[in-house]
């Protein structure tokens, strides 16, 4: 059995780093969405100051996704 590459266990595709042309904005996005995901299953448990941590990396990446607009989406 081969496992297929750029995969997340939980069935997210993973951005291409490769790609030059937006991999930085597709990581912080990808980041943005796994924590979103990650933030509301920590609070469903009571991991409250998890929760908020998750939630201030998800608005982190969520902004540079957004301000990316330079080459590999870097801002200028």
């Amino acid at each position: 059995m081969q496992l297929q590459r750029n995969v997340a266990p939980h069935g997210t595709k993973m951005p291409d780093q490769t790609d030059e042309s937006g991999g930085r904005t597709a990581v912080a996005s990808y980041v943005a969405t796994l924590s979103a995901d990650l933030a509301v299953m920590a609070r469903r448990t009571g991991l409250d100051t998890l929760g908020y941590l998750l939630e201030m990396v998800r608005l982190e990446a969520e902004s540079t996704s957004r301000h990316s607009n330079g080459p590999n989406g870097r801002r200028s």
